[in-house]
């Protein structure tokens, strides 16, 4: 290593630069990520990730970085936020013939969003070393310990419904890391600041907080409607309501998003009305309308009959209806047999 370089300036810049390309705040790591290996072992080993395999095929590369980027020496965590200002979150929750999306959806697709951020402040690194150093960027799309690594970098704790919490900014915020050899000085991290409040694991529409810091995912409405690709057990479909991609009522009720900033990024604003999307229009879009809508969204990635699966469900919770009755029915010839299953269990429902 050079030691004309000053590391501490260097880390100090990198913060500046980073709020410059529009991420609300920015912390470092160190690369000691042991701590959890145990607990989320014995998480893997009872099956509560359910069907997501590279969760315990990748289980070595996540607690050692050096296994993504060779002679890993420090993480770089990033903060943005993506709350957008328009979205009637629990209006739409609470009208059950409107299709509800999780809020970080609506916008474009974050990993491009973040992605390009964080490329912009790689290039901004390297013009200002006189030495070659070497990054390696994630954004949610590798086995990288993103809640660990950001509460290590001093950018929030792990709250109860195992997200990252920060005291003056909530929740609503995505991560993004840049891995590097560059041996930058660590952030302090913070402490806990869920006390005894339970709001996230009560309001659980799945009881899918098993307990405090415990996700069971194959209980959880966004695992259900994103990660699992089969077909969704009958018990959770009551429960599951109009929500059709993700969910985020843990977050509603967490006291300290009522500090959640609102986001300044275009690109996280709604598209296409997607707050507001009717149950039975959404039943309606043809493959090929499916494609137009969702292109450059996080959505597009369960595909179309995936999301028609969603969709069935949300109208078999919708108030009862012939219309809806009707709507379902046009599909039954065409649909797959997860589909079949799906649509003639929301038309039992409105019987």
């Amino acid at each position: 290593m050079n030691d004309k370089l000053n590391f501490d300036e260097i880390a100090k810049n990198i913060k500046s630069w980073a709020k410059d390309f529009g991420f609300n705040d920015v912390g470092i790591s160190d690369v000691k990520l042991a701590k959890n290996k145990l607990s989320y072992k014995k998480w893997i080993s009872s099956g509560y990730h359910g069907h997501m395999g590279y969760l315990d095929r990748h289980q070595e590369q996540k607690f050692d970085p050096s296994k993504l980027l060779p002679n890993t020496q420090s993480v770089i965590s990033v903060r943005l936020d993506y709350l957008p200002l328009e979205a009637k979150a629990l209006e739409a929750l609470k009208n059950k013939n409107i299709a509800y999306i999780s809020r970080y959806a609506l916008g474009r697709d974050y990993h491009k969003v973040i992605r390009a951020k964080l490329k912009k402040l790689v290039a901004q690194i390297e013009s200002n070393l006189d030495k070659e150093f070497h990054f390696r960027l994630f954004t949610d799309s590798a086995p990288v310990l993103e809640v660990d690594i950001a509460e290590k970098a001093g950018l929030g704790w792990r709250g109860k419904h195992t997200l990252l919490l920060n005291k003056d900014h909530g929740s609503w915020f995505f991560l993004g890391e840049i891995y590097t050899d560059l041996p930058l000085p660590s952030d302090t991290s913070t402490s806990k600041h869920c006390g005894s409040c339970t709001a996230c694991i009560d309001i659980c529409p799945t009881s899918a907080i098993i307990a405090p810091y415990k996700l069971d995912a194959r209980k959880c409405i966004s695992y259900l409607t994103i990660e699992h690709r089969e077909s969704i057990p009958i018990e959770y479909r009551k429960a599951i309501g109009n929500r059709i991609y993700g969910c985020d009522d843990c977050q509603f009720v967490c006291p300290w998003n009522k500090y959640a900033k609102i986001t300044s990024e275009n690109d996280f604003l709604v598209r296409h009305d997607l707050d507001k999307l009717s149950l039975v229009e959404s039943f309606k879009l043809s493959r090929k309308d499916f494609d137009k809508l969702f292109q450059g969204s996080a959505i597009y990635r369960i595909g179309y009959d995936q999301w028609l699966r969603n969709i069935a469900v949300g109208l078999g919770n919708a108030p009862k209806s012939g219309e809806i009755i009707k709507v379902l029915k046009s599909r039954l010839d065409s649909a797959s047999s997860m589909l079949k299953e799906h649509i003639l269990w929301a038309i039992e429902q409105h019987k």
